[in-house]
C-alpha cells in the first residue's frame, strides 16, 4: 500500500476529514471529529511506512501475536491502537478489513444524532 491508496481508500468513508493537528508529517484522518487513521508522511517518503489504527483490545492482542508487523500503538493508547508496519506479513486486504474496523468503531463511538447525520452524506 501506498499513501496515495491510503488517501483514497479513507476518503472513500462517509463523513471523513483530514487534518495534519500535531505537525505537518502526521496526517491524520478522522470521522465525526474522531481520529481513526494517523500515518507519517516522511515514514512513507523514507521507505518505512506505517499506520496507527484503532482496535478492539482483544483483537489488538490477538493480531500483536500473528503478525510481527502489528505492535501496540506508538504514541497512542497501547490497549486501543496498534501500529501498523506497511509491506511486511500484513496484507494490503487485512489492511483495509483493519482501516475498515478502526473507521467502525470510531463510528459506533459518535453519538447517535452524528451518526444519522453522517450516514446521509452523499458523495
Amino acid at each position: 500500500m501506498n499513501i496515495q491508496q491510503l488517501y483514497e481508500f479513507c476518503q472513500t468513508k462517509k463523513g471523513v476529514t483530514e487534518h495534519f493537528p500535531f505537525d505537518e508529517d502526521t496526517l491524520v484522518f478522522k470521522v465525526g471529529g474522531k481520529m481513526f487513521c494517523l500515518a507519517s508522511l516522511k515514514g512513507f517518503e523514507n521507505g518505512n511506512p506505517s499506520l496507527n489504527l484503532k482496535c478492539d483490545p482483544e483483537k489488538a492482542l490477538e493480531l500483536r501475536s500473528e503478525y510481527e508487523a502489528i505492535r501496540p500503538g506508538y504514541h497512542m493508547s497501547k490497549v486501543h491502537w496498534n501500529t501498523i508496519d506497511l509491506n511486511k506479513d500484513v496484507s494490503d486486504e487485512t489492511l483495509f478489513e483493519l482501516i475498515n474496523h478502526s473507521y467502525d468503531l470510531v463510528f459506533a463511538s459518535l453519538p447517535k444524532r452524528m451518526q444519522s447525520e453522517i450516514h446521509f452524506i452523499k458523495f
